[in-house]
C-alpha cells in the first residue's frame, strides 16, 4: 500500500481500476459484435483499430484491394454514433476540397456581400482518406493541421474541428502509376500503419457465402462522442512505470542512426530512425491495450506487441537493406530481440547505459 493511503482509499482505487477495465471492454464488445456482422476475421486489424480509437490516434490501413479496409472502416464509423465523411483522394483533388473554402454570399436583407467559409468534409468525427496516396503531396499536406492540430487554417481563420476526431486512412502498396507515396512528416502523423493480410481459408469461405446471398445485417451505433471521449480519459489515466517509459525510449532511440549505443546492425541497415511521437504512442497504445486485457498497468509485453504498427512507417530502410529484402518489421524484431526487458538487466547492460546517458 502507497504510503499515505489508508484501506479505504486502498478499495476505492481498486474500484474504479475495475470499472476502467469494465467500461472499455464493454465498449469493445458491442462494437465487435456490430462489426462481426459485416467483417468476417482480421481480429488484429479490428484491435489495433480500437486501440487507435481508444487512444485518441490516427490510423493507415495498407493492403492489396479486395480485402475490406474500407468497408472495415465504414462499418466501424456505423458502430458510433460520430458524423462520418469518406473522402476518395484522386490526382486531381485540391486542398480545398477536403478542408473547405470562403466563397462570397449575398445577404439578401441588406444586399451586401458577405465572405462565408463553406466546411468542407474534415468538418466530421471520422474522417475515411481512401487510397491516400492517390493525392499528390499538396493536397496530402492539407492533413497535416487537422491531424495534429485539430484543426484548419484557411486564409487568416482557425476553424477547430470537433472532437473526437479520427482520420483512417487506406493505401494500396502494389500499384505505383498516378499514387504520391506519403511523406514521412505525413506518416509520423498516424499513430498506427496497420496491415491486411489475406483471410485464412475459412475466414474466406464465410465471405464468399456471405457476399453471394442476400445480406439483412444492420450495423447500429453503440457509443456516443461523449463516451468515447470519456474513454479516450480513462486511457490516459492508466499508471506507466518509470521502467516501461525506459523501455519504450530504449527501442525507439536504437532505430536513430549515429547516436551512442545503436547496434551495428541498425547503422548498417536504417537511413532514418523514428522521433518521439513513436515514444508517446507506443506508452499510449500500451495503456490502452492492457486495459482491454483486463489490466491497469502497462507490461514490456504490450509494448513489444504494439512496435511494428508504431514504428513501420517510422524507420526509413536505406538501399543496403532494400536490396537484401530486409524490411522495417524485420529490423523492429531484432530490435525487441536484442533490449532487455527486465529493469535490472536493461539498467545495467553497458550500451544501453550510453543510450540513457546520451
Amino acid at each position: 500500500m502507497p504510503d499515505g493511503q489508508t484501506p479505504a482509499d486502498a478499495v476505492q482505487a481498486t474500484i474504479s481500476e475495475s470499472a476502467a477495465i469494465r467500461r472499455l471492454n464493454d465498449a469493445r464488445e458491442k462494437i465487435v459484435a456490430q462489426l462481426s456482422q459485416v467483417i468476417v476475421g482480421q481480429t488484429a486489424v479490428i484491435e489495433e483499430l480500437l486501440i487507435c480509437l481508444f487512444a485518441r490516434g490516427h490510423c493507415l490501413l495498407e493492403g492489396v484491394p479486395g480485402l475490406a479496409k474500407t468497408l472495415m472502416i465504414s462499418t466501424l464509423a456505423k458502430t458510433l454514433n460520430l458524423s462520418f465523411s469518406r473522402v476518395q483522394f484522386t490526382p486531381d483533388l485540391m486542398p480545398a476540397d477536403i478542408t473547405g473554402t470562403e466563397i462570397l454570399e449575398e445577404n439578401r436583407s441588406t444586399g451586401a456581400r458577405e465572405r462565408r467559409f463553406l466546411e468542407g468534409p474534415l468538418f466530421s468525427n471520422i474522417i475515411l482518406a481512401d487510397e491516400i496516396n492517390r493525392t499528390p503531396p499538396k493536397t496530402q499536406a492539407a492533413l497535416l493541421e487537422a491531424m495534429q492540430e485539430r484543426q484548419v487554417t484557411v486564409g487568416r481563420v482557425r476553424h477547430p474541428l470537433t472532437d473526437p476526431f479520427f482520420v483512417l486512412a487506406t493505401q494500396n502498396p502494389i500499384e505505383q502509376e498516378g499514387t504520391y507515396p506519403l511523406p514521412e512528416a505525413q506518416q509520423d502523423r498516424f499513430m498506427f500503419k496497420v496491415f491486411v493480410n489475406y483471410p485464412s481459408f475459412q475466414e474466406e469461405f464465410e465471405v464468399a457465402r456471405r457476399t453471394t446471398a442476400l445480406q439483412t445485417d444492420e450495423v447500429k451505433p453503440v457509443l456516443s462522442g461523449k463516451e468515447i471521449l470519456e474513454l479516450q480519459r480513462t486511457v490516459r489515466e492508466v499508471p506507466v512505470s518509470d521502467h516501461i517509459i525506459r523501455y519504450a525510449l530504449s527501442l525507439v532511440r536504437q532505430t536513430r542512426v549515429g547516436q551512442t549505443g545503436v547496434p551495428e546492425f541498425v547503422t548498417d541497415q536504417i537511413g532514418w530512425g523514428a522521433g518521439p511521437r513513436a515514444v508517446q504512442f507506443l506508452i499510449l497504445g500500451g495503456k490502452a491495450r492492457a486495459l482491454l486485457r483486463g489490466r491497469t498497468h502497462v507490461t514490456t509485453d504490450d509494448i513489444q506487441a504494439l512496435a511494428r504498427p508504431v514504428l513501420r512507417h517510422r524507420i526509413v530502410v536505406n538501399f543496403a537493406a532494400q536490396s537484401d529484402g530486409v524490411s522495417p518489421d524485420k529490423i523492429i524484431d531484432r530490435l525487441i530481440a536484442s533490449t532487455p526487458t527486465k529493469e535490472d538487466e536493461l539498467t545495467s547492460d553497458a550500451r544501453f547505459k550510453k543510450i540513457f546517458a546520451s
